[in-house]
């Protein structure tokens, strides 16, 4: 009999609630935890088998040195000497555009971002690429504009909402809300309820819908810009929400009349009486709407998502109860970074710029392999495996391969950590004190502190800690008083009163603070994860104060030392906070405190959206007629985060999804293995003929194509997409790739 422990899964934003039993330093067995107040119990396939996560081949053990062709094990002292020297060089010699940090702790561990960070800034550059914009950046960059901040996200109210129209998003597989699969099968049966999804194949989520408009691949702008005609061409459209809560519409509107209508529909190849009826019905009742990575990652993906700001703004359904709504956060996933700032990089090569304070990964293999003399070259990896998570895999593996130096800490032999110099064994989610801090719950604000129930194997450590010692290395940490260590071993209201001295005392202290919290209070807490949680709760700003007194706690200066232990003693997770759903536009940050609607960097391309120019660029090339859909959210996936494929045993966990009439007309079967081409590359892989798929459209699901053991498993789909097919944020336009099937 093992030792059962509550905690959270890392292979999903929802982080949802698990109780797992421990044996021998082993995950034995996993459910939901029915005592967390976010996801109450409810766990899917990928949280029950977090064993193949944890304990697996490919984990790392203790620090490697790429000599010749192998590696070869060293000594933390000596990786950090080594690495440290390399990096003081290369900045020293290049300034420090050379050198870019690709982490920020994926979806289940976010601590480490503060570390690498500060230690990004440290080396004076801006250079932070990660995941977020590599899917997110378009829409985080019209939240900026119309909401005031980049990280101000809205979400349906899916509590309060009479109405959820679905845009590009399979919640049944993906989840993105919690407890999604129970929660949308409840909404759909619903008979006050409707649910209605937008999506070109029959997903899991359509199968249940009320209504389901089977949309064209690649034209999501034309649908909503016709949407948005017809509403106010009708009058459906709410005046006094326009007059009170937004600005700016007036000098967008006639963009929208005199729109053919019926002739964008047609091109969409969707009834327009059906999509009026549905358009009505979104701006008469209470509703609301969740999009995801199929508009992120669709063409005129950053368009559509101000299209559908526009489209939520006429209708009076922005930050009002049952429409979509700001949530609240413990921490901001990123910060603000307008690129009209003059401070805010841009990159030497593809001049691109950041959203929420991240580059977008697929103009990196660009700024490594340019000829620029400020070019990247060197590069840390922390938690991230770009080899198989971005767009290009061909172009990584050619530009890393060129880096003077590459880094990767993680907790696996990852084909990235295979083509880096040093490869650093980092502590998992089981093994370490981590948590998210992901907006995801209306109104109360959520957040869970996992702590270590695994002990590590070997000598891995937390990855704060890794970029701390690099950093103290380096020389980028102030000199610390003894006083303040004494402190730390004192109490920690001792050690507040000290650092708060200390801190004033020492004008670097502020820049420095993760690594000087981590060094002392760190030390005596055994975690700098859990120092950096601790020194954030000190500093948080009034709102957040006002926001915990509404969900019970004692506003005033010992708040963050009662949060910080409450969440000490609650490993299931607790609310920390609850926004005020009564005034939900309060949350928005615009100088007028208004829904800004006029977006002057977008309005040519809004222009021209008509059916003739898109019917035109919708016309395929000969050599790749069919779309492919490169990288769909199945239960049999998580990223790159489950490399041992024993967790998808039996299942049909990796294949081409094909429509019948598309599978009879070249001849081919289902079960068989064939050939998928792209101006990329090409991929083999078994297909599935099924009449979910649309014709003339196929599916290839992400995170396969991982080589464990030696062995390939499934197919790389980031193989088949061209880092270079992006739009003008950066985003990848996966959801429609050129392509053609053959044989094998």
């Amino acid at each position: 009999m093992g030792q059962w422990h509550k905690t959270s899964c890392v292979l999903c934003a929802q982080n949802c609630g698990l109780e797992v039993e421990v044996e021998n330093n082993r995950i034995i067995k996993v459910k939901g935890d029915k005592s967390s107040v976010k996801s109450e119990g409810y766990v899917c396939r990928k949280g029950m088998n977090i064993a193949y996560h944890q304990h697996n081949a490919d984990r790392l053990q203790y620090p490697l040195k790429k000599v010749g062709n192998k590696f070869e094990r060293i000594s933390w002292e000596q990786a950090i000497d080594e690495i440290a020297s390399r990096l003081k060089s290369i900045v020293g010699q290049y300034g420090p555009r050379s050198f870019a940090y690709m982490g920020g702790g994926g979806q289940g561990c976010h601590f480490e971002a503060a570390f690498g960070v500060r230690l990004l800034r440290g080396l004076g550059s801006q250079y932070h690429y990660s995941a977020l914009a590599q899917e997110f950046a378009g829409a985080f960059w019209v939240c900026g504009r119309t909401h005031g901040r980049q990280y101000l996200h809205d979400h349906p109210d899916v509590n309060n909402t009479d109405l959820l129209l679905v845009l590009g998003w399979n919640g049944m597989q993906s989840h993105q809300i919690p407890r999604a699969p129970l929660v949308l099968k409840e909404f759909s049966k619903n008979q006050d309820k409707l649910l209605v999804v937008i999506d070109p194949r029959k997903s899991e989520t359509a199968e249940i819908a009320n209504i389901h408009l089977a949309i064209r691949p690649g034209t999501d702008a034309l649908l909503l810009k016709a949407m948005i005609s017809i509403i106010l061409t009708e009058g459906w459209e709410n005046k006094a929400y326009l007059e009170n809560f937004t600005s700016g519409f007036e000098k967008i509107k006639s963009y929208f009349h005199n729109f053919d209508s019926h002739a964008a529909l047609k091109t969409c190849e969707l009834n327009f009486d059906q999509v009026r009826e549905v358009a009505r019905i979104y701006a008469t009742r209470k509703s609301s709407l969740r999009y995801d990575l199929g508009i992120f990652m669709g063409r005129h993906s950053g368009l559509n998502s101000y299209l559908i700001v526009i489209l939520q703004a006429i209708c009076g359904r922005l930050c009002v109860p049952g429409g979509n709504v700001i949530n609240g956060h413990m921490m901001p996933i990123g910060s603000h970074t307008d690129e009209r700032d003059p401070k805010i990089w841009r990159t030497m090569t593809t001049n691109s710029f950041p959203v929420c304070g991240s580059f977008p990964p697929n103009v990196m293999p660009e700024e490594i392999l340019s000829d620029h003399p400020e070019r990247l070259r060197a590069v840390l990896v922390a938690g991230s495996n770009p080899l198989r998570s971005y767009a290009d895999t061909t172009a990584y593996e050619k530009a890393f391969s060129s880096l003077d130096l590459l880094i990767t800490a993680e907790i696996a032999m990852t084909e990235t950590a295979a083509l880096s110099h040093y490869v650093l064994p980092s502590c998992s989610g089981y093994e370490s004190w981590d948590g998210t801090f992901f907006p995801l719950t209306y109104p109360e604000i959520f957040f869970q502190m996992r702590r270590p129930i695994v002990e590590p194997e070997g000598e891995p450590l937390e990855l704060g800690e890794i970029h701390l010692r690099l950093a103290d290395k380096l020389g980028l940490i102030p000199s610390i008083p003894d006083k303040l260590y004494q402190a730390a071993k004192e109490s920690r209201p001792a050690f507040a009163k000290a650092l708060m001295e200390y801190a004033m005392a020492e004008p670097k202290a502020l820049k420095s603070m993760p690594f000087i919290l981590g060094k002392t209070l760190g030390k005596e807490m055994g975690s700098v994860h859990l120092a950096a949680l601790w020194g954030m709760l000190q500093v948080a700003p009034e709102s957040f104060h006002e926001n915990a007194a509404r969900a019970g706690f004692k506003a005033g200066p010992t708040l963050g030392e009662e949060l910080f232990q409450q969440i000490l003693d609650h490993p299931e997770g607790i609310w920390v906070g609850k926004l005020d759903s009564e005034n939900n536009q309060a949350e928005l940050k615009t100088e007028d405190g208004r829904i800004n609607l006029h977006i002057p960097e977008l309005l040519d391309e809004l222009q021209s959206i008509d059916p003739q120019r898109e019917e035109a660029a919708l016309t395929m090339d000969p050599k790749f007629p069919l779309v492919l859909m490169a990288g769909r959210h199945i239960s049999t996936n998580a990223n790159t985060l489950m490399r041992d494929p024993a967790w998808n045993e039996g299942k049909r966990a990796c294949s081409l999804a094909m429509h019948p009439t598309d599978a009879a007309s070249l001849n081919l079967k289902d079960g068989q293995h064939v050939r998928v081409i792209t101006e990329a590359g090409s991929e083999e892989i078994e297909l599935e003929v099924t009449d979910t798929s649309r014709i003339g459209h196929v599916v290839i699901p992400h995170g396969f194509g991982l080589v464990y053991n030696g062995r390939k498993f499934g197919a790389n789909v980031n193989r088949l997409t061209k880092n270079t097919h992006r739009d003008q944020f950066g985003t990848p336009i996966h959801r429609y790739v050129p392509c053609r099937v053959e044989a094998v």
